[in-house]
């Protein structure tokens, strides 16, 4: 199993290296960052950092940066008064969906032009299995 695991991640590393070189349209901090907003709904800076495990000083930059593009916009936070939540704006909202399909479209020309179709049903399967495997603790 380990062999199978070892080669597995390193295939992973590579599809997602190539598929981020060929079709992103947003810097990975942005499109990660927005990923989780568009996913979680309003967050704190805070929040922010610790789900991509950066220092708050580093997320305050990339919020100020995507806030300057119109992307996020800053609301009272529910919880607490005194402080904000980020959300993203519909501008923001258009921007990752156009670098998803960037992304998704760039895979789609490679599944169609480098595998058979024989290739391509079994590919078919490989999305519910690393979910599976995705799904927590084994």
């Amino acid at each position: 199993m380990e062999d199978i695991a070892e080669e597995l991640r390193q295939a992973v590393g590579r599809f997602v290296r190539a598929t981020r070189a060929h079709a992103d349209t947003l810097p990975p901090t942005r499109a990660a960052t927005m990923g989780h907003l568009s996913r979680e709904g309003p967050l704190t800076i805070a929040q922010l950092a610790a789900r991509r495990g950066v220092r708050h000083q580093s997320m305050s930059r990339t919020v100020a940066e995507l806030e300057a593009l119109g992307f996020v916009r800053r609301a009272v936070n529910p919880g607490d008064a005194r402080g904000f939540v980020l959300t993203l704006t519909a501008a923001g909202a258009a921007a990752l969906d156009a670098d998803r399909a960037a992304r998704r479209d760039w895979v789609a020309g490679a599944i169609a032009s480098r595998l058979t179709p024989a290739e391509r049903a079994m590919l078919a399967a490989v999305p519910p299995l690393l979910d599976r495997l995705a799904e927590g603790p084994a």
